[in-house]
């Protein structure tokens, strides 16, 4: 299977090279420092105490690579509009998108019963441009659960997880779906198809809306978000009224709030990616892991009051910092 990472940082540079371990025919798509060291050294992983070194094709230029079976997109959401265009040499008649992408996807309403079908989500999706360039007919959901970390270029360090959890839109066990689960369970990673993927994809992001800008307000790290009690009851404010969203969306959560903090507090204390994001200077993934959640509250007439106001806090503390565009989306 000919398969391209688009954004070959560190989560996908983990995936790909389990996934060249495993057989496939992988391309990197990267940039910059990152990518010209694994052009003339390779790409070294370390995971589980152990170092392996491969070398593999790696471009800046997806012209380069050609038509693929599938392109995994490990960007962060926000790179996503721009970097589409960049895409097309990739994509042939049959090409698959894994969407690995914290956040509510471009393709949530495809194909989803009820009024709000086919709909796109502009906070993530504006002008519905993403809809039209990378049809959501190709899209498969993931939800990506290893963390990883570039430690210098061209050296990856994988830390902690082994899962992937993929699920076609329309809940289908398609031939390619199929595929991919089979090829990932080969590069050693859990891969459970799900006919319910916005599920899972929300029981991750329930934790993500609050924690990450949360952390960028206050510099707390995960430990301290989940426990400490005045911290904790904000957050669990902010999932709750996201949880009565979801469901209003049909989303089924097999836990319950109470549980999905206390894993966050299990996971000790870890900065979350906006925080660190803030502290980098990089652009912060604020519109898919809140906005996009507050446009939908709106969209079905559910009251969020302290999503709203997190979000506008949060757009504005990445302002000052150069994280975020001085034009604030009309939410």
């Amino acid at each position: 299977m000919r398969i391209a990472i688009f954004g070959a940082g560190a989560i996908g540079g983990f995936l790909g090279v389990r996934l060249l371990q495993a057989g496939a025919d992988v391309t990197f798509i990267a940039r910059g420092a990152h990518l010209a060291a694994m052009r003339e050294k390779g790409v070294t992983l370390r995971s589980g105490g152990e170092s392996v070194t491969v070398r593999l094709r790696c471009t800046d230029n997806p012209a380069e690579a050609g038509p693929q079976d599938a392109v995994l997109i490990t960007l962060k959401a926000h790179s996503l509009p721009a970097a589409a265009a960049q895409m097309m040499p990739l994509l042939g008649p049959e090409t698959s998108l894994i969407t690995g992408i914290n956040g509510v996807p471009y393709w949530y309403f495809y194909g989803l019963d009820g009024p709000y079908r086919d709909r796109h989500v502009e906070s993530v999706d504006p002008g519905g441009k993403l809809w039209e360039t990378l049809h959501p007919s190709r899209a498969i959901g993931a939800v990506i659960y290893p963390a990883a970390e570039v430690l210098e270029p061209g050296v990856i360090e994988h830390t902690y997880g082994d899962r992937i959890t993929l699920g076609e839109p329309d809940g289908s066990r398609s031939p390619r779906i199929e595929a991919l689960s089979k090829l990932f369970i080969q590069a050693g990673l859990k891969s459970p198809i799900r006919p319910r993927i916005r599920d899972e994809l929300w029981v991750k992001l329930w934790g993500n809306l609050a924690f990450n800008p949360l952390s960028a307000l206050t510099g707390a790290t995960l430990d301290r978000l989940a426990t400490q009690g005045d911290l904790r009851t904000v957050a669990r404010t902010m999932m709750v009224e996201a949880q009565a969203v979801a469901e209003a969306l049909g989303t089924r959560f097999p836990i319950d709030v109470d549980k999905r903090i206390q894993g966050a507090a299990e996971v000790g204390a870890h900065k979350t990616s906006m925080l660190q994001d803030l502290e980098r200077g990089r652009p912060m993934e604020i519109d898919a892991l809140l906005g996009a959640v507050v446009e939908l509250g709106q969209l079905v007439s559910k009251p969020m009051p302290t999503c709203d106001m997190v979000l506008t806090l949060v757009r504005e503390r990445a302002r000052q910092a150069g994280c975020y565009p001085a034009a604030s989306p009309k939410l």
